[in-house]
């Protein structure tokens, strides 16, 4: 209490000063206790040793993958349609069933285009008629034409007769020519009857690809009205099958035409396809900042089947004797990539700064040192600094061959 009767008795630059000093004496002892502190602590974690789990450095197989996942999709799908209107009359195959090429799948209705035919055929035989009829009567005209100029010359008939068979010539000569067009026309016309009668029996053709495919969909039934163009089943391509993937922008230009894939999916786990990049987009879309990469794969026995979900790895590339450590091991301490090496002899962490190329699941590889080797701890390096003290596996006393997880012996103290 005489203290702060004292101190409210001071002035006010009494007070102040006593403040200041009263501040520099906490803030002397709280940097006095920190580095006692820091000091006792640190010493501590010399003195510590953590438990590890070390794996050996190895040469072997590394490759750099790029993982996708995509759709499958028909190599190629068209729809099958009449080219004129009539009834569906028969449906010969269904979804699923197998198409060769070439094969008819339905018939329409064909009694109107058959007699459509018939009339055809019947106006082409009176066209010839006439076309007979017009030539004889052109030959008729031709020799009373020859008769009269002969006479002419000879002074018998008069130039006015001899105009009259020239006219009469020309005339018969134009019917002539009219009904031989006619005859051409009705030819035409029995012709294009004939097609049309061939469109009611609907074929499913395609020039190029495999020579069997199969149905996809079916969009009418028997005794459907069709008209022009409208669907009735669509034909699907499936072998080979096309897998479509997008590729963002960093791996698009590593994807190259002909590179090897290999595809896999969920319904067939234990099973790889290998198919092959056949089409890259040139382009990659705005909304998505992805391009479209095609990939054919084989599908010999068609179970493979479009709208199927799959994943694609592309391999970029593959180093054969790459030095190799678990991916586990590779820590970061400051600004520097590295992995903590077991001193099998003294028990000890060294940690070792590496450059990391290719990654491979769990496995990566050392481009620097080149000349890495022995043991790196895999467990517990994230607990540990250089030069600190490890507890190893039994396995891993020296001598004793390659380490494995399991018990732990010594103190490393």
């Amino acid at each position: 209490m005489k203290a702060v009767e004292k101190f409210k008795s001071m002035s006010l630059t009494g007070k102040i000063i006593w403040l200041i000093v009263a501040l520099l004496v906490i803030l002397l002892l709280w940097r006095v206790g920190t580095a006692i502190f820091k000091k006792n602590n640190s010493g501590g974690m010399r003195q510590a040793a953590v438990a590890v789990v070390i794996s050996p450095v190895e040469t072997g197989l590394i490759r750099d993958l790029g993982q996708f996942s995509g759709t499958l999709i028909p190599k190629s799908q068209f729809v099958v349609a009449p080219k004129v209107s009539g009834k569906l009359k028969k449906l010969y195959v269904n979804i699923g069933d197998r198409v060769v090429r070439g094969q008819v799948v339905a018939q329409l209705d064909d009694e109107e285009y058959r007699q459509q035919v018939l009339q055809a055929e019947a106006d082409l035989k009176v066209a010839r008629a006439n076309f007979e009829e017009a030539r004889n009567a052109l030959e008729l005209a031709r020799k009373d034409f020859e008769r009269a100029r002969a006479l002419h010359q000879r002074g018998i008939y008069s130039d006015s007769q001899l105009d009259l068979a020239r006219a009469q010539y020309h005339s018969r000569e134009s019917a002539f020519k009219v009904s031989e067009a006619q005859v051409a026309n009705r030819e035409a016309a029995l012709e294009t009857a004939r097609v049309r009668l061939s469109y009611t029996r609907i074929v499913a053709n395609w020039e190029t690809g495999a020579e069997v495919r199969y149905v996809g969909e079916r969009f009418v039934d028997e005794g459907a009205l069709l008209s022009v163009n409208t669907p009735i089943i669509s034909i699907v391509e499936l072998q080979p099958i096309t897998a479509v993937i997008f590729a963002t922008d960093r791996e698009y230009f590593r994807i190259q035409v002909g590179q090897p894939v290999q595809v896999s999916s969920s319904v067939f786990p234990d099973r790889k396809f290998p198919g092959k990049v056949v089409r890259v987009a040139p382009l990659l879309k705005e909304t998505s900042r992805q391009a479209r990469v095609e990939i054919d794969i084989p599908n010999d026995e068609v179970i493979l089947k479009p709208g199927m979900f799959v994943n694609t790895e592309i391999e970029f590339a593959r180093r054969e004797k790459a030095r190799l450590v678990p991916f586990s091991a590779v820590v970061t301490r400051g600004d520097r990539q590295g992995v903590f090496l077991a001193d099998l002899e003294n028990k000890k962490a060294t940690f070792q700064p590496i450059r990391v190329g290719i990654v491979e699941g769990e496995k990566a590889e050392v481009l620097e040192p080149v000349n890495l080797e022995g043991y790196v701890v895999t467990l517990g390096q994230h607990l540990l600094q250089d030069g600190m003290g490890i507890i190893l596996p039994e396995s891993a006393r020296p001598g004793q061959g390659q380490p494995r997880p399991g018990s732990f012996t010594g103190s490393g103290r």
